[in-house]
């Protein structure tokens, strides 16, 4: 199934938690003087218009983004990048992962994309010609495989898939294992929806088991409007960098400022 495009949600608070995070991890791993490697499985477009009409229906930027950006420092690396890609490409863009990515990272270092949605990878490569990405239309698991261990072997892998299809969560843990087997220091940062009904759990259990050494981490927020399925996000990550769980509190404890009761933008 092809149908997800992420500008009807890009910039929400679920974004807001994987962004940040993926900016903070990026800027820790280049304070070595080494190249690394950065994979990203699901890319999408790139860089989202969040004045167009698709964001503006759902409403979920000016509940995510819009009211938690001045919770994070000026100094914080997610805010620096949304700044330099506002410079860019205007006040109301907001950076996907990929361009997070290729603005945190240095000319040694290398960065591949894939994107299977046909409208999505256009957006993709027309956005990627000047960052120096590898972009592929092609599925992301397959590429992964295909690509570990990479060289630089020391780096960083995204997965952030739609979870449109409910075999999803069975498949994930399998490709996970996979990858780990073929590259076994690369941190590996898996996203995923905390929906009504908890569809995660069970894929959780067996991460868990898998990977009993990694990094859990939840947050939750009220579905921002009637029938939205979603009530939190989460990272699972593999080799999780020194400090992570503390910088993954500090967002926790920001975005928990944004459900107070009272609390209005």
């Amino acid at each position: 199934m092809l149908s997800y495009q992420h500008l009807y949600h890009a910039g929400n608070l679920a974004d807001v938690q994987k962004h940040a995070a993926l900016a903070w991890v990026l800027d820790y791993l280049t304070q070595k003087d080494k190249p690394l490697t950065y994979i990203e499985t699901h890319a999408g477009r790139g860089v989202y218009d969040l004045g167009a009409d698709e964001a503006v229906k759902t409403g979920e930027a000016a509940a995510g983004i819009a009211l938690a950006e001045a919770l994070f420092p000026p100094d914080h690396p997610y805010r620096q990048r949304l700044d330099e890609v506002r410079a860019t490409y205007g006040p109301m863009a907001y950076p996907g992962s990929p361009l997070i990515a290729a603005l945190g990272l240095r000319e040694t270092d290398t960065i591949h994309l894939a994107e299977l949605h046909p409208q999505e990878f256009a957006h993709l490569r027309a956005a990627a010609r000047d960052w120096g990405a590898n972009v592929y239309q092609r599925d992301g698991f397959d590429l992964a495989l295909a690509l570990t261990p990479p060289t630089p072997r020391r780096g960083l892998m995204l997965i952030d898939p739609s979870y449109e299809v409910k075999g999803d969560y069975e498949a994930i843990p399998r490709h996970l294992s996979a990858i780990h087997r073929k590259w076994n220091v690369g941190v590996l940062i898996l996203w995923y929806p905390i929906l009504k009904g908890a569809p995660h759990l069970a894929m959780l259990k067996v991460l868990e088991t898998a990977f009993p050494e990694s990094l859990r981490h939840e947050v939750r927020f009220p579905p921002v409007r009637d029938g939205h399925r979603m009530e939190g996000s989460g990272l699972f990550v593999v080799n999780p960098p020194y400090g992570l769980e503390a910088e993954l509190s500090a967002t926790a404890d920001r975005l928990a400022q944004l459900c107070k009761p009272g609390r209005t933008a």
